[in-house]
């Protein structure tokens, strides 16, 4: 690069990347994420290393793996003593600003941020504690509303607060530009959608007709032999539906493509203003997911689970001193903090106070390969199993494990659906036994850090229940403020915050 760049980093939520067409996607229009992609690196096999929200924002933002930084599920503290890619990027004089979601669960609400422009769209509390001694979670989400209730709507929550996002991302843009400070900007833009409820506007519903909407390539789950962790993931997300049919399975997949050419439009907008202020020639942009969904692939919806859907995410990287390159080495989130490292010390003087566990994707931007372990890793340890699970992957080949379920193994060169388990066959023994190495040097002992799991629950469990007593003090930002049910707060669950209005618009709305 020529000289040290401002860096703008785009976050989406929920987005598999197999639905995008810069992977081959060949429905959802995405034109501004297209272009992007056309004068930019592009890594076809980037991976989330928790497939969930608040474990894999923190593991991004930390560079460490979730369970390292005891970030189990989406009720657990992100430590404010972690330092993160906001810390280091102030170190090394960046002015770094959040606007929309990164999912901070705990008091510190900025984690190296010297300023948010919204507050968190959910509770940073820990409301949705999992609790693995037999009590069932009440706040997952139910696939069978999900389904049922996809379609057209004219508004819902998540509309107010992207494009509060996308306002308070604009205006920073301009201020940026008009300002005196000298420093460099870190300006992170994140937004929720396409995450379900699968809803979207009129006008997105109408870029798409029911003729073009794909079903599922792996599409009858009756018919296939479930592993254990998928039929707890059915359980949880309260599969299987009777009712639901093809039809059903078409609207929420084109809603979610709605929703996708409705944050594709946002983020068009936001680039132009990148544009028109002269800030584009100077501006390093990233684009990225927390996690994917699975879209009706073996029968899952969302996420939580390791098959391609769900864990495989978007990554692209443009700007000045990057030329358009396809990398097909294994990345992970927790590479990014690195790389954004690398990017502001480009000398490469300074030291991390904490090994990063991944590494600068520089260099494989660049076309050099070089010494790279090409191997990711990721974790589940939240609401929706009962013990750890862990996938390893190198090269092709994904590994699967826990400490009492048979593990999975698929080689996705041959396999890219993931319908046969090589685990176990004669054939597969030994890439088999050095993934399973890989994992065990990584996690050791699965039932030791399950027992220390369980004890953070109880003990998250304890003091939220002590907080609930007496006077309650919000740790979420902007006290002062009346959220007018427009974020996911306590006394409401994510079902009924979701679809809050959403009949009484379907009623007063006519469609043209």
């Amino acid at each position: 690069m020529p000289k040290r760049p401002n860096i703008l980093f785009l976050m989406l939520d929920q987005q598999a990347a197999s639905a995008l067409s810069i992977y081959g996607g060949a429905t959802a229009r995405t034109p501004n994420i297209q272009s992007l992609a056309d004068r930019g690196v592009v890594f076809d096999n980037a991976y989330t290393n928790f497939p969930v929200c608040a474990p894999s924002r923190a593991s991004m933002m930390s560079g460490q793996l979730a369970s390292r930084i005891a970030c189990y599920d989406n009720a657990a503290e992100f430590c404010a003593s972690v330092p993160t890619l906001a810390h280091y990027l102030r170190f090394l004089g960046y002015q770094t600003t959040l606007c929309g979601k990164m999912h901070f669960i705990g008091p510190d609400l900025l984690h190296g941020f010297e300023e948010r422009l919204t507050p968190e769209i959910y509770s940073a509390d820990f409301r949705t504690l999992p609790q693995w001694d037999g009590v069932d979670d009440d706040f997952a989400t139910d696939a069978r509303e999900a389904l049922f209730r996809a379609g057209p709507v004219p508004r819902t929550v998540q509309m107010d607060y992207d494009e509060e996002v996308e306002f308070h991302a604009r205006r920073k843009l301009y201020d940026l530009a008009r300002s005196d400070d000298s420093r460099n900007f870190f300006l992170a833009v994140s937004f929720t959608h396409p995450h379900e409820p699968f809803l979207c506007r009129q006008e997105h519903w109408n870029r798409y007709s029911n003729d073009e909407i794909e079903l599922p390539v792996v599409s009858a789950p009756e018919a296939l032999d479930l592993d254990e962790h998928s039929r707890r993931i059915y359980r949880h997300y309260n599969l299987p539906a009777p009712g639901i049919t093809d039809q059903h399975i078409r609207n929420a997949r084109r809603a979610y493509y709605g929703s996708m050419s409705y944050v594709d439009d946002m983020i068009g907008r936001i680039l132009k203003v990148l544009d028109e202020t002269g800030l584009a020639d100077d501006t390093v942009i990233f684009l990225t997911s927390d996690h994917g969904d699975m879209l009706g692939e073996r029968g899952l919806w969302f996420k939580k689970v390791f098959f391609e859907n769900s864990v495989r995410v978007p990554l692209l990287l443009c700007g000045p001193g990057f030329e358009p390159r396809r990398v097909g080495e294994n990345v992970s989130l927790i590479d990014l903090l690195p790389t954004l490292v690398d990017i502001a010390d480009p000398a490469g003087s300074f030291e991390p106070v904490r090994p990063f566990a991944g590494n600068s994707v520089i260099p494989l931007a660049a076309g050099s390969v070089g010494d790279w372990p090409d191997t990711v890793y990721s974790e589940m340890t939240c609401e929706g199993v009962i013990e750890p699970v862990m996938m390893v992957k190198r090269g092709a080949y994904k590994y699967i494990y826990s400490a009492s379920a048979p593990p999975l193994l698929f080689d996705l060169n041959n396999d890219p659906h993931e319908r046969e388990n090589l685990s176990g066959q004669d054939q597969s023994a030994t890439c088999e036994g050095e993934l399973r190495a890989l994992a065990d040097c990584m996690w050791g002992d699965l039932t030791a850090l399950r027992a220390t799991i369980v004890t953070s629950q109880k003990t998250r469990l304890f003091v939220r229940e002590a907080l609930e007593m007496g006077t309650v003090n919000s740790w979420d930002d902007n006290p002062h403020t009346s959220m007018g049910g427009r974020y996911l707060r306590r006394g409401r669950s994510y079902n009924t915050w979701n679809y809050a209005g959403v009949d009484r618009l379907r009623g007063r709305h006519r469609p043209r």
